[in-house]
């Protein structure tokens, strides 16, 4: 089994100096081009640290506690637990998963978890809303993701919704659109409420009027079809943001029985970037990717840094993620989320 006195002895430096660099306890105590040296040699020698040695020697577990509700919300659960799993790793830690309903239950999974000795835990509730975290975990290590609290204590991470509606709406304003509805979410969410905001600034400042007409707040369900048709027929929108991905299908149906071409004739903008709705309309859909994987990706480079009260230096992240906020970011550290063109917004030339 390779140690730190095989990649000392590569180096050239001692134990101790392998020691701080790979438990990432090196500032100010090694030159950095050392540092470099020795971590590029315990690359090269495929060194892996022993994590019960670890524990041993720091009192640490080296596992983190990953608590989230509505897992059957499949791409935002799966692609933030994979960005956390990639973070952790890169730091020597493993996660454990557990799925709550928010039900009594929860305390239960969280005692249980807390039995394993986590070194702390990342807390996501997706729904948007104002939550309370729960009591057992407000004394350990904790960072929330898209997951909103009155007090702000903790440390969150989150999309930056605001962004997300002003970037659709910008994105009709330059394709030469006038008359931009919004086909948002009947629910109260967070991200509803922001959205709008979004598309409010956007289109005030392309100098359009705001027309509540424009503004068509629905479920998903065969009354929010017939709610975005006669909007169609009242209205005439030439452009629609839609809240999420799956909505913009109502403007696909609707044209489609008025002989429009979405593209053509009207532009449309979805949120949510999820290939199997976006990828199946025809056209494709133009939409705003949600962060999911960088979420949890900063969150456990976040709570980390919350364990070890260290810095993870001026540049934490892998290179090819999109632009992450740093880890000492205001609270709530908000992600630009990403606009993917495809061929459902109309060409600015058109004649």
């Amino acid at each position: 089994m390779l140690t730190m006195k095989d990649v000392a002895e590569r180096a050239g430096v001692s134990i101790s100096t392998v020691s701080l660099v790979l438990n990432n306890r090196d500032a100010g105590r090694v030159k950095p081009k050392i540092a470099t040296k020795v971590r590029q040699i315990a690359d090269e020698l495929g060194y892996k640290p022993n994590p019960m040695a670890r524990s041993l020697r720091t009192s640490k577990t080296g596992i983190l506690g990953f608590i989230a509700e509505d897992i059957y919300d499949i791409p935002y659960t799966a692609q933030t637990l994979q960005g956390a799993q990639d973070a952790a790793s890169h730091y020597g830690y493993i996660i454990l998963f557990v799925d709550t309903d928010g039900s009594a239950s929860q305390a239960e999974q969280i005692n249980v978890l807390q039995r394993y000795g986590m070194d702390g835990f990342l807390y996501s509730k997706p729904s948007s809303q104002v939550t309370e975290v729960p009591e057992d975990l407000v004394h350990s290590p904790l960072v929330l993701i898209s997951t909103n609290t009155v007090d702000n204590r903790f440390p969150i991470v989150e999309p930056d919704e605001f962004a997300i509606g002003y970037d659709a709406t910008k994105r009709l304003i330059d394709a030469g659109a006038k008359k931009i509805a919004y086909i948002g979410n009947s629910e109260p969410t967070i991200a509803q409420a922001t959205r709008i905001e979004g598309y409010r600034r956007a289109i005030k400042e392309a100098k359009i009027p705001f027309d509540k007409n424009l503004v068509v707040n629905v479920s998903q369900d065969g009354e929010a079809l017939g709610r975005v048709s006669e909007l169609f027929d009242k209205e005439k929108p030439d452009a629609f943001f839609c809240y999420g991905d799956s909505r913009a299908w109502y403007i696909y149906e609707c044209a489609a029985r008025r002989g429009l071409t979405v593209g053509k004739d009207i532009s449309v903008v979805g949120v949510g970037d999820s290939s199997n709705i976006a990828d199946t309309f025809s056209p494709k859909l133009t939409t705003i990717a949600m962060p999911y994987y960088e979420m949890g990706y900063w969150a456990v480079c976040k709570l980390v840094s919350l364990i070890e009260k260290r810095s993870l230096g001026n540049d934490p992240f892998p290179k090819n993620l999109i632009d992450l906020p740093p880890i000492n970011s205001a609270i709530p550290a908000c992600i630009h989320c990403q606009l993917i063109e495809n061929d459902s917004v109309v060409s600015a030339d058109k004649d």
